[in-house]
């Protein structure tokens, strides 16, 4: 047992190294832990560690219960003390080996985060640097529409003049219009007024005439 906690912990302590030098392996190590935590990964990892820590408490409470049976008699055997150390080592090595597992994943977690921000600078900067190397065509292709809005400009202010215009000769041919309408209104008038004194007239004569 104390052989395989041991071995564990150069492990952790090996992938710990490869994580903070920047190597080949690290990469390696990622995908490895990366596919770890997919699928049932996590599960199985969480299973072991609570095992572990089970097994480090019982340990934890065999150091307590040996140190309190040292206490109340005021004496140890030698069969005690070799269970009392082989209890006190293991349960150091198994919170040591969860201790670094912890460190382990935080490390990766940390890792990957800044990767990813790393590669979002990158499109950033890409992207930047396109904009960049693209100001200069742009800039042309602005001052040559630039140049074909200038006549389009001179055109439209002529065109609105020419409107203004012929709404201002619109506006005196109707006003002339209503002019004649009235006119016209006016000599209505005055034909029914001849037309009614010439009525008149003829009645007249002809009451004469008889």
């Amino acid at each position: 047992m104390i052989q395989l906690l041991f071995a564990l912990i150069f492990a952790e302590t090996a992938l710990i190294v490869i994580f903070v030098f920047k190597t080949p392996f690290r990469k390696l190590v990622i995908m490895g832990i990366d596919r770890v935590k997919r699928g049932r990964g996590p599960i199985v990892v969480k299973t072991v560690a609570a095992t572990v820590f089970v097994v480090m408490m019982s340990n934890v409470y065999n150091v307590v219960a040996i140190h309190r049976h040292w206490i109340e008699d005021g004496d140890i055997n030698p069969t005690e003390q070799i269970l009392l150390a082989k209890h006190l080592l293991e349960a150091s090595l198994m919170g040591f080996s969860l201790f670094l597992a912890f460190m382990i994943d935080k490390l990766h977690h940390y890792i990957r985060e800044l990767s990813i921000r790393r590669k979002t600078m990158e499109a950033a900067n890409k992207q930047n640097r396109v904009f960049e190397d693209g100001k200069t065509p742009v800039s042309e292709e602005i001052k040559a529409l630039e140049e074909e809005i200038t006549p389009l400009r001179a055109r439209i202010k002529q065109l609105q003049s020419e409107l203004e215009e012929k709404t201002e000769e619109a506006n005196n041919a109707e006003a002339h219009a209503l002019a004649l309408k009235k006119q016209s209104e006016g000599f209505l008038m005055e034909y029914d007024r001849l037309l009614e004194e010439n009525q008149n007239l003829r009645n007249q004569l002809q009451s004469l005439d008889r």
